[in-house]
C-alpha cells in the first residue's frame, strides 16, 4: 500500500463519530458502523475494545462477527452509563495491557466511557501527566458528576484494583 493510500484510509477513519487518535498504536471513537470496521482493519488495527452496552444508541447485534470475520480481536466490556465499576475498569486494564504491542481501536456509543478509560490507562499505565491526560480527555467531553467521581476513585484505589 502506497502512503498516499494509506493516508487515505487514515482520514475515512476522522469520519467515524467523535474519533480521536491517542498515539500511533491506539484510536478511538464513539460507535463505528459496520463499514467502518473494515476502514479500521485497513488502518491496520488488530483488536477491538467495545466498552458500549449491547443495546446502546447505534449497536451493532452482529459487532462481535463483524469484526472477527475481520480478522481482528473483539473484547467486549459492557460499561453501564450510570454505573462504571472497579471490575470494568481493571477488565479494561488488563485488556490493554496484555497487547501492548498491539494497534487497539477502542470504542463505546459516543466515546465518552472510553475517553474516561483512557485517560485513567495513560495516568495510571503510561505515566501521562494530568495535564497532558486531560488534553484527550476534554476533547471529547467534561466528565458529569457519576465520571469524576469514578475517575477520583479509581485514582485513589488504583492499587487495590
Amino acid at each position: 500500500m502506497s502512503n498516499s493510500q494509506e493516508i487515505m484510509h487514515h482520514n475515512c477513519l476522522e469520519n467515524i463519530y467523535n474519533f480521536l487518535q491517542l498515539s500511533d498504536k491506539i484510536a478511538t471513537s464513539g460507535q463505528p458502523s459496520k463499514e467502518e470496521f473494515s476502514q479500521i482493519k485497513q488502518a491496520k488495527y488488530q483488536v477491538v475494545i467495545n466498552l458500549a452496552l449491547p443495546d446502546s444508541p447505534d449497536a451493532l447485534a452482529d459487532e462481535k462477527q463483524i469484526v472477527e470475520s475481520q480478522g481482528m480481536e473483539y473484547i467486549h466490556i459492557p460499561v453501564v452509563w450510570e454505573n462504571p465499576t472497579m471490575e470494568n475498569v481493571k477488565t479494561f486494564f488488563q485488556a490493554m495491557e496484555a497487547r501492548v504491542d498491539k494497534r487497539i481501536f477502542i470504542h463505546c456509543a459516543a466515546n465518552r466511557r472510553v475517553a474516561v478509560f483512557m485517560y485513567l490507562y495513560c495516568r495510571l499505565y503510561q505515566g501521562v501527566s494530568e495535564e497532558e491526560a486531560k488534553k484527550s480527555l476534554e476533547q471529547i467531553w467534561v466528565p458529569n458528576t457519576t465520571w469524576q467521581k469514578f475517575i477520583q476513585d479509581v485514582m485513589a484505589n488504583y492499587h487495590s484494583i
